[in-house]
């Protein structure tokens, strides 16, 4: 496996991580790691927050979530899914504690991300941010606000599960995506030239709490990554592609903790497009939920793989042949992309992916950069992403693939500033 950082066991052990204790029900842990790189005029921070449990100690945590011990044939391999710690909050939380931790950890977040790019404030003219289950209906909104962030600030929320941040920021990059249809202004056309902050914050230690699916028990955790771009300037849009395939079957349940019409959009997109208060777009994704109530219920490995992979490869083979069409426009033909920042799923998806490409013709380097955390849906991405951004060069071409349970797909190439 890909992974530079395996000798490391736990994310804040990690140098450059800043660590503190949130002063809420006794202290929570929390770690930061700010990543910049001028070269590119990029920065931006990523972390998590809950105590560290490695994959042997998960199961002493998980029996008291469950109150029995987790049966042997329902552990899964983690290390070879490529997760070797995620992070869990305490279980006797009341709702006002969580949301006391959220919107602490996202304003610290929105925060460190504004140092990392030597922003101020009342610079910052959008915040776009993909999460699965927001704890608060405004809780983009209150957490911009303790930033400082200005209240004209475009807040857009994306409820696309782990495609959120993907989707964030294909919405801030490309004004062809379908959603511009349901608003009077288009949201990539209104943020070109415009500092932006993008990612994705995932409380899903709290998300998975009402769950007894041993799966999801065992792979997700809490983490948060955001980063800051000027769409046209430091990140520019080459091609890309969004894609919706309802999951009929239900092999990856989820519960809208958010409103949704629980209808089509004019029959045709899962996906409502609303805005709820001023200055906040809600992007929420339908989702097929639980029947019992839960807040996730999954198939086993396999059944993400082919839940995931047949049609990722359709959308990564689609944006590639986009991409190359668009190198040839710009007389830029026989350039290549650097890296591919994946949606950390678990490693097998990728591998198979990568796999399926191959046998295409399409070779993109994929490393596997998340293995201190697990499953950490829409905070994936921009994990992965910040941490290549050191080695990452001006003008450098980049593909970014986002997937999630709904089943919902954002695929783009960018360029990289210089």
């Amino acid at each position: 496996m890909d992974n530079s950082s395996s000798n490391i066991k736990s994310f804040y052990d990690r140098p450059g991580v800043e660590m503190e204790l949130l002063p809420i029900a006794g202290g929570i842990p929390f770690g930061m790691e700010r990543v910049a790189n001028p070269n590119v005029g990029i920065g931006g921070v990523y972390g998590t927050w809950g105590e560290s449990y490695d994959n042997e100690r998960l199961s002493d945590f998980l029996e008291q979530r469950l109150g029995h011990p987790l049966p042997a044939n329902e552990k899964l391999n983690l290390s070879e899914l490529g997760f070797l710690n995620r992070h869990h909050l305490p279980l006797n939380l009341t709702l006002e504690e969580h949301i006391q931790v959220e919107v602490e950890v996202g304003r610290r977040l929105l925060v460190a991300a504004m140092k990392a790019c030597n922003w101020q404030p009342s610079e910052v003219e959008a915040v776009l941010i993909g999460m699965s289950a927001p704890i608060t209906e405004d809780y983009l909104d209150r957490i911009t606000r303790a930033a400082g962030i200005p209240d004209s600030a475009l807040k857009v929320a994306i409820h696309k599960a782990c495609d959120g941040s993907t989707s964030s920021l294909h919405l801030a990059l490309n004004p062809d995506l379908p959603e511009n249809m349901q608003l009077n202004i288009n949201i990539a056309e209104s943020l070109r030239g415009r500092k932006v902050l993008v990612g994705g914050i995932e409380g899903l230690s709290r998300f998975v709490g009402s769950s007894h699916d041993a799966n999801a028990l065992q792979l997700f955790g809490n983490a948060a990554g955001v980063i800051g771009v000027i769409p046209g300037e430091t990140m520019k849009f080459l091609a890309g592609r969004s894609r919706e395939v309802f999951d009929d079957d239900g092999v990856l349940q989820v519960a809208m903790y958010y409103p949704h019409s629980r209808q089509k959009h004019n029959g045709e997109f899962n996906v409502d497009v609303t805005e709820p208060l001023t200055n906040n777009i809600r992007v929420a994704g339908l989702m097929h939920e639980p029947h019992d109530g839960s807040s996730i219920t999954m198939a086993g490995p396999m059944g993400m793989v082919k839940l995931f992979v047949r049609t990722g490869v359709q959308v990564v083979r689609d944006v590639y042949a986009s991409y190359q069409a668009r190198l040839g426009d710009l007389g830029l033909a026989g350039r290549s992309l650097a890296v591919a920042i994946v949606h950390h799923a678990n490693y097998k998806i990728n591998k198979l992916k990568e796999k399926h490409l191959q046998n295409e013709g399409i070779v993109l380097p994929m490393p596997w950069l998340l293995s201190e955390f697990g499953n950490v849906s829409a905070a994936s991405n921009m994990i992965a992403f910040l941490r290549e951004l050191p080695n990452l060069k001006p003008f450098d071409h980049i593909l970014i693939d986002g997937f999630g349970a709904g089943t919902y797909y954002d695929a783009l190439a960018v360029e990289l500033g210089g």
